[in-house]
C-alpha cells in the first residue's frame, strides 16, 4: 500500500475523490489535512469529518490554513459551485466525529520524516498548507516521495479567469513556492481533468445501491453539476478534476506528462496562471493526457 496524506478544502469533488481513495486498496490514507479553498477552512474541516462519517471511516482529520501565504484571508468563496455549505446543500447534520489537536503543516512534516522516502501527499486545494512545511522544514523536500497536485492550466484557460485555475488563483504565492522547492510533484492540471466526465445518469445507478454514503455523494453532486450545466451546456455531467489526482496517485499510466519548469504570476491581470517551459532535465510533471474512459470506469469501480 501506497501511504498519503490527502489534503483537501472538502467541496463537492473533494468528497468524491475521498470515497475514491478511501475505497481503494492501494492507498493508506494516514491522515487527511485541510485548508481555505471551497470554502473556509473551519467549513473545510466539518465538510471533510462529515464525509467520513458518511462512509463509516475514521481517519485523523488536521486542521490547516485559514488564510494565504502573504494575502490575508480569502474574500469570496464559490458558493455558486458547491453550495452555501460547501456540499451541495446536502449537510443536515453535524459530524459526531471531532478533527485531531494539531497542526495540518505540523502533521505533514512529522509524517514525512518518520517516513521518509515513502510518504506521497495528494494535494487538491490551494498550496498553502505544503508551503507552510517547507517553510517551517525546508529538509523535508528530500524526504517526500511524491506531490502530486490538482491546480493549474499551463497549457488550456483557466476556470476562474481566462488564465487561472481555482487551486492556484487562491493562493498563487503558495503555489509558486511550492512549485520552486524541488519536491517531486506532478501536476494534474486542468489540462487533462477537463477530459474526465462524470455523467449525470451515474448518479441514479448511485441512488439505486440503497447505500446512504452513495445517496449523499449522488445529491451533492446532483448540485455541483447543475453549476456546469450554467457554464458548460448541454455537457449532462462534471468534470471530475479532484478525483483525478487520486486516480494519478494509484495509477499513474492513466495520464502522460512532460517534464517542465513551471512559474505562477502573481502580481497583474494574469495572476494565478501557471506558465510552463518543458525541459529536458528534473522538474516537475505536468499532465498533458489523460486516458479519460479507462480512468472513469476505474473511479466508478470505486467510488461507492
Amino acid at each position: 500500500m501506497k501511504p498519503i496524506i490527502f489534503d483537501v478544502d472538502t467541496g463537492i469533488d473533494d468528497a468524491m475523490a475521498m470515497a475514491y481513495a478511501l475505497n481503494s486498496p492501494e492507498l493508506e490514507v494516514l491522515g487527511f489535512t485541510t485548508c481555505f479553498g471551497n470554502v473556509p477552512v473551519v467549513e473545510s474541516t466539518r465538510n471533510t469529518l462529515a464525509v467520513l462519517e458518511k462512509l463509516n471511516r475514521r481517519i485523523p482529520v488536521f486542521e490547516g490554513a485559514g488564510q494565504t501565504l502573504v494575502r490575508g484571508k480569502k474574500k469570496k468563496y464559490p458558493k455558486h459551485v458547491h453550495g452555501e455549505d460547501g456540499l451541495g446543500n446536502t449537510l443536515q447534520f453535524e459530524p459526531t466525529i471531532k478533527a485531531s489537536k494539531g497542526n495540518a503543516s505540523d502533521f505533514i512534516i512529522e509524517q514525512v520524516k518518520s517516513r521518509p522516502h515513502e510518504i506521497t501527499v495528494i494535494a487538491v486545494g490551494p498550496l498553502t498548507n505544503i508551503a507552510m512545511a517547507i517553510k517551517k522544514a525546508p529538509k523535508i523536500m528530500s524526504l517526500v516521495k511524491e506531490v502530486v497536485i490538482m491546480g493549474g492550466a499551463v497549457n488550456v484557460q483557466g476556470n476562474v479567469t481566462p488564465y487561472a485555475e481555482a487551486n492556484i488563483v487562491s493562493d498563487p504565492e503558495a503555489a509558486d513556492h511550492v512549485f520552486s522547492s524541488g519536491l517531486p510533484i506532478t501536476l494534474v492540471g486542468l489540462d487533462v481533468t477537463l477530459q474526465t466526465y462524470l455523467l449525470k445518469s451515474k448518479l441514479d445507478e448511485w441512488r439505486a445501491t440503497g447505500k446512504e454514503s452513495a445517496r449523499f455523494l449522488a445529491e451533492m453532486t446532483d448540485y455541483y453539476m447543475k453549476a456546469y450545466e450554467i457554464s458548460h451546456p448541454g455537457l449532462g455531467g462534471c468534470a471530475l478534476h479532484d478525483p483525478l489526482a487520486v486516480g494519478v496517485a494509484i495509477d499513474s499510466s492513466f495520464v502522460s506528462a512532460e517534464m517542465m519548469n513551471i512559474k505562477v504570476v502573481t502580481e497583474g491581470e494574469e495572476t494565478g496562471r501557471t506558465i510552463g517551459q518543458q525541459v529536458s532535465g528534473p522538474g516537475i510533471r505536468v499532465c498533458t493526457k489523460v486516458q479519460a474512459d479507462r480512468f472513469v470506469k476505474h473511479f466508478l469501480e470505486r467510488v461507492i
